[in-house]
């Protein structure tokens, strides 16, 4: 294996693991695992339950307490997945750079875009894959409205809804809802994430930025209950809801376009069945939703009411993203999500706490 990531073999790419809280048990350690040409080597955690549970899980699995153990005998590694708290992106990321691996860092890659570009200069310094996990852009809604715009079923998208909503009236706990800045915990950074990188994707670069940012709930510390609107540099209006206080919860999609609209209710099926432990090739068809779930798409009327006609969803395809990894590792091709895109959302964000803070639509420069 050459330092860019390139082995010259057949053999499976060796990852190590950094976490096996939520992200790193739930989302990436089964991924890696069901995709042809990752191994996952090594689990970081310092966490005695975890540890059991990822041997559990993944008996070949070797176990490490601390990152450092893994540069120590980065030789034998051919990947580090950083699944750790966001506070730790930026350091291990940049360690793991330096040690010559390439890294793929849950999202948000940083606290700020001037972090996340910092990174991205260090790995095409040294030659290195940096990518960051948005599993969102493979969801089966998103998959679907996405072959609805580029086949024009929609005519010029004027207006973009997006809302990842969820009932938690009791505030869990733990670093992701810290109020302490360090921590980069709240909706803004986890929910908005996936919400601002999907609209980027979609309609290309913001210009502007106006946010609402709340703590809804008693005990609660960090935003629970936030707005984002985005101007694109296209025109089109992107609206972004993310909320843990949605006692009724709104459509995942609307889609408002000069030829049809487009409505979507419901979440995509690949986390709930990664929690359950199901994981892909188990059998059933992978990310697969019931008739009675596709969205409808039509003009002039509801489709609470039965109005427009049915779009049969497609499957969502969460492999897909390390199954690009690998591709990228082995030929060269592009990451399926680069660091740079990763740094302009970071850039929607930043302006989107700025505005909350301030009570101001905030301008995003060409140059940023």
């Amino acid at each position: 294996m050459t330092r860019t990531g390139t082995r010259t073999d057949h053999h499976p790419l060796r990852v190590g693991l950094v976490g096996y809280g939520l992200a790193g048990s739930v989302f990436h350690a089964p991924l890696i695992a069901a995709t042809d040409g990752l191994a996952l080597d090594t689990v970081v955690t310092s966490d005695p339950g975890r540890q059991r549970q990822a041997r559990a899980e993944h008996p070949e699995v070797r176990l490490a307490t601390t990152p450092d153990e893994l540069w120590d005998r980065g030789h034998e590694l051919d990947l580090i997945v950083l699944a750790s708290p966001n506070r730790t992106h930026v350091p291990l990321a940049t360690d793991a750079l330096k040690a010559g691996l390439p890294v793929v860092v849950d999202k948000p890659i940083a606290g700020t875009a001037a972090e996340a570009r910092a990174l991205a200069a260090l790995a095409e310094e040294r030659g290195l894959l940096l990518s960051v996990f948005q599993n969102r852009r493979w969801d089966n809604d998103f998959r679907t409205l996405r072959r609805l715009i580029d086949d024009g079923e929609l005519g010029r998208v004027l207006r973009f809804e997006s809302r990842f909503e969820r009932w938690r009236p009791q505030p869990k706990g733990g670093w992701r809802e810290s109020g302490d800045p360090a921590e980069i915990g709240g909706l803004l950074y986890d929910l908005g994430s996936h919400v601002v990188d999907q609209a980027l994707v979609l309609f290309g670069p913001a210009v502007r930025v106006y946010a609402e940012a709340d703590v809804r709930r008693p005990g609660a510390e960090a935003d629970d209950d936030t707005f984002i609107a985005v101007t694109h540099a296209g025109g089109v209006r992107s609206h972004l809801w993310v909320s843990a206080t949605a006692a009724q919860l709104g459509p995942r999609f609307r889609v408002l376009g000069s030829e049809a609209g487009y409505v979507k209710y419901g979440l995509d099926p690949q986390e709930a069945a990664l929690r359950e432990g199901l994981r892909p090739g188990g059998g059933a068809e992978w990310g697969v939703e019931p008739e009675a779930l596709w969205g409808r798409l039509g003009a002039g009327e509801s489709p609470l009411t039965g109005g427009g006609e049915p779009v049969p969803t497609l499957p969502g395809d969460y492999p897909a993203y390390y199954a690009g990894i690998v591709d990228a590792l082995r030929n060269g091709t592009p990451p399926p999500v680069t660091a740079r895109e990763a740094a302009a959302a970071l850039d929607v964000l930043e302006a989107a706490r700025v505005s909350a803070r301030e009570g101001r639509t905030v301008t995003i420069g060409a140059d940023a």
